[in-house]
């Protein structure tokens, strides 16, 4: 394949994630060319350095016009679940917490009701639906948790949709166990018989048939105490899976300090991280990865400080953070919207968060997350003139092709990939 002529190509270069000045940089070529061998990119470069591969029976792409990116890694989602939760929209327009709303049996476990009385081929169909937008807005790599399952049976079902979907879908899809999610009815008076089973029952079985690549856990007041989550990271990490977590969402629970000492992979949400933990982060290499989404949809008035989290070196992803229930939205092009309003993050700040620092997120950088030569041709091409325009033009789908393992999967804004059974 040969992709020509291409107005701006924002390679995000490098095989590392980007921090404070460099975050700036998203490597941008002007009339920019991309040359893909199979799965792989061989070559870029910019003007007619393509030429010498023409009469290679590539099928070509004219960029002219043309914003071309890595494609896009979202790196925090909830995608499989079953049902929806439209109802709690006017609770939140009347002000009622999210935790109070979870308190109520709403939030989490409401899904978690959804999910257990909905088979496991009903939910694929319907997270197949979802990943189809996904790549329709230029997303080629998903991170995707369980935790709407909350006990043995169900948590497997949702690790094994993403098993299947990551067989027959063309994207690549990352499994995260969160059992860790809330605390299921049937243990709400015994908080401690509920970690005791997710580490001496279910991690083990994780880790040994591979159901998941990363454990996380929700850390937040209401819900797991830092001194919890400290439990069951350290048995996931102990079993062989890398650590996440869920951390300082809308109070701080010392959970990016907990991030830091455990080293842990990456740390979500932060809204209210502290700056001691803030420093942790840095210190520790652990990526942030902020989810603007949800602070919007949330009402909270209030967002992940990114900023200042730039400026200390923190390693900054974004992501949708798609759930039913408080982020209900598959664009990552949305997140753009509020990474730049919500965030301040400038547009190369914001593509390099969700290319190749995403892909660190999720422990990627060497494979995806940037345009160079021997990484996985995973490519966006936007209809959009530029990197600012794309951001600046909000509201509408740019996509208009989308590259996945160096096969055509959207194509004039349409799916266009076969169903693999």
């Amino acid at each position: 394949m040969i992709i020509k002529n291409i107005s701006c190509l924002v390679t995000c270069a490098g095989n590392c994630p980007k921090i404070k000045e460099n975050l700036k940089d998203a490597g941008i070529v002007d009339n920019g060319y991309i040359i893909v061998d199979k799965d792989n990119i061989v070559e870029v470069g910019s003007g007619d350095g393509y030429k010498k591969y023409l009469d290679c029976n590539r099928p070509v792409i004219d960029g002219r016009g043309k914003t071309v990116t890595p494609g896009l890694v979202d790196s925090h989602t909830h995608v499989v679940y079953a049902g929806s939760r439209e109802k709690e929209l006017s609770m939140k327009l009347k002000n009622v917490k999210y935790i109070d709303i979870l308190k109520a049996g709403g939030g989490i476990l409401s899904t978690v009701n959804s999910v257990r009385k909905t088979p496991m081929e009903k939910i694929e169909n319907e997270t197949k639906d979802r990943l189809d937008r996904m790549l329709l807005h230029g997303t080629t790599t998903v991170e995707s948790k369980s935790g709407y399952g909350l006990d043995f049976e169900n948590e497997m079902k949702m690790l094994q949709v993403n098993k299947n979907l990551n067989k027959k879908h063309p994207m690549d899809i990352v499994s995260t166990y969160l059992g860790a999610h809330a605390i299921p009815e049937e243990f709400k008076d015994n908080r401690e018989g509920y970690i005791d089973f997710m580490i001496n029952s279910v991690i083990p079985y994780v880790r040994e048939h591979n159901m998941a690549e990363f454990v996380d856990c929700f850390c937040e007041k209401g819900v797991y105490t830092a001194g919890e989550a400290r439990k069951i990271l350290e048995a996931g990490k102990k079993a062989g899976l890398k650590a996440k977590i869920h951390a300082d969402e809308v109070e701080s629970a010392s959970a990016a300090e907990l991030a830091g000492e455990m080293r842990a992979v990456s740390a979500e949400h932060l809204v209210s991280a502290s700056d001691e933990g803030i420093k942790s982060l840095a210190d520790n290499k652990v990526v942030a990865v902020l989810l603007p989404t949800t602070s919007f949809y949330l009402m909270l008035n209030k967002f992940a400080p990114a900023r200042k989290m730039i400026e200390e070196g923190v390693i900054v992803a974004l992501a949708t953070d798609c759930n039913p229930g408080t982020s209900p939205t598959e664009s990552l092009q949305a997140t753009m919207t509020f990474a730049c309003f919500g965030l301040k993050m400038l547009p190369e700040e914001i593509i390099n968060a969700m290319t190749i620092n995403g892909a660190a997120a999720i422990s990627r950088e060497s494979q995806i997350g940037s345009i160079e030569a021997g990484k996985k041709a995973d490519i966006t091409v936007f209809n959009a003139k530029s990197l600012d325009y794309l951001i600046y033009h909000f509201g509408v789908n740019a996509v208009d092709t989308v590259v996945k393992n160096g096969e055509i999967v959207v194509k004039n804004g349409k799916l266009v990939y076969t169903n693999i059974v």
